[in-house]
């Protein structure tokens, strides 16, 4: 059945009106998701009036179909984020990236979010020796830098994931899993405590910049903000000032198994730590707070496709996992994330409009922490330092050539395998 267990087992539970009536605020936000609602809260709390605005519900979009696994960094290796950004840059983004789950952990306890927070870290898995051998040479570029990951054995993978299938793996003590949907909504409920005014079911139609001043059209009424902030990502509008521009997107499925009894769930996962494997289609499984097995990958489990995505998800549970042989696959659902070549966030700015984009996949973590970035290069006035370089311009070539690339390669892979 298409649908999202995050949403229909969520405990924190919220709602806000449509925006109604023209309003003027400092910082208007599009997209209520981890980077907005972040930036909505921190800006909040640095003395700004600010409102959010989404066209459907808080979460709707990549945070609330997320994963949930708070991982630190990026997808590339620390030397390859330098070599891209240069020594300097590249460092500052690694330092913020690396302690951004710290964010994430220290907003869940402060505002007591009720999202089944585990952090005892996350493994990234050895599918093949070459992916260990990736792996042992993530583990240097982060233990030169101080950081305590640890590679470990086949069989001490084994002992913590109960299964014989990886050759190896990553464990990132900084990291940890929660559920993703039950996250973003604290934060709403966060922000509002702080006095943000939140929109749901409110529709971006147009932004207009005159006399310093943003003029934000939606189809309940109009906001007038000096700053403003697109923070949809994957799944956003485009306008004038700092656009999100079209990037190439890839679709990722998850389906949750059925509760799986207590004798075998205990050695499953039994620290709660989140995997993913090292594999070009990859592959992620986490455990939920009452047994069920969260089982993802590449692929559009509702498109055109679908049905191979599935058929080989029930099948690619079971080759991990024999004990599970029995434990059914049932509710599924998909997401879009937005990806750049560079696999590093963007930010684009210009006459106090911004734009973030580009997680390729790192959403939680660091969502959390550029949004209260931007928020605070914007209480100050400028003076504070986002991490990520600003840019002004983004483009990048066939962008739908690489999404339909994407889903094709996943497709062929998931039948064959």
């Amino acid at each position: 059945m298409t649908r999202n267990h995050w949403h229909v087992n969520a405990r924190e539970h919220i709602s806000f009106p449509a925006l109604d009536r023209d309003i003027s605020v400092d910082f208007a936000i599009i997209g209520a998701g981890f980077t907005g609602l972040s930036a909505a809260l921190h800006a909040a709390t640095s003395g700004m009036r600010v409102a959010v605005v989404d066209a459907n519900h808080v979460g709707f979009g990549g945070s609330g179909r997320n994963v949930g696994l708070v991982n630190a960094g990026l997808w590339l290796p620390p030397d390859q984020i330098c070599d891209a950004l240069g020594q300097d840059a590249g460092q500052r983004l690694i330092n913020r990236l690396s302690a951004a789950p710290d964010d994430v952990f220290e907003l869940i306890k402060t505002y007591d979010i009720q999202c089944d927070a585990h952090r005892n870290g996350t493994i990234h898995l050895a599918h093949s020796k070459d992916g260990l051998a990736d792996l042992e040479r993530r583990n240097a570029q982060w233990n030169a830098r101080g950081v305590k990951t640890q590679v470990l054995s086949r069989d001490e993978v084994e002992k913590r994931v109960a299964s014989s299938c990886y050759h190896g793996g990553l464990h990132d003590p900084r990291a940890g899993v929660i559920q993703p949907y039950d996250y973003v909504r604290g934060l709403a409920r966060a922000a509002a405590s702080h006095g943000v005014d939140v929109f749901e079911h409110t529709e971006f139609r147009s932004a207009s910049h005159a006399q310093d001043i943003w003029h934000v059209t939606t189809n309940g009424g109009t906001i007038r903000a000096k700053y403003l902030l697109n923070a949809t990502n994957a799944y956003g509008p485009l306008f004038g000032g700092a656009t999100v521009p079209k990037t190439s997107y890839v679709y990722y499925f998850q389906m949750v198994s059925d509760r799986i009894p207590e004798d075998i769930a205990q050695d499953l996962l039994r620290n709660r730590e989140g995997c993913w494997d090292t594999a070009m289609i990859m592959t992620s499984f986490r455990m939920t707070r009452d047994n069920r097995l969260v089982f993802g990958a590449m692929g559009n489990a509702n498109g055109a496709h679908g049905a191979i995505h599935r058929i080989w998800a029930r099948r690619e549970m079971q080759r991990i996992f024999p004990q599970l042989r029995g434990v059914g696959l049932g509710d599924y659902w998909s997401g879009r994330i937005a990806m750049t070549p560079s696999k590093i966030p963007t930010i684009l700015s210009r006459d106090h409009c911004s734009s973030v984009f580009g997680y390729s996949g790192r959403g939680i973590a660091p969502g959390t922490a550029l949004g209260k970035d931007i928020a605070l290069h914007y209480a100050s006035d400028g003076t504070y330092e986002v991490s990520v370089p600003i840019s002004d311009s983004y483009e990048e070539a066939f962008c739908d050539v690489k999404s339909a690339y994407y889903e094709t390669g996943a497709s062929m892979i998931h039948t064959v395998s």
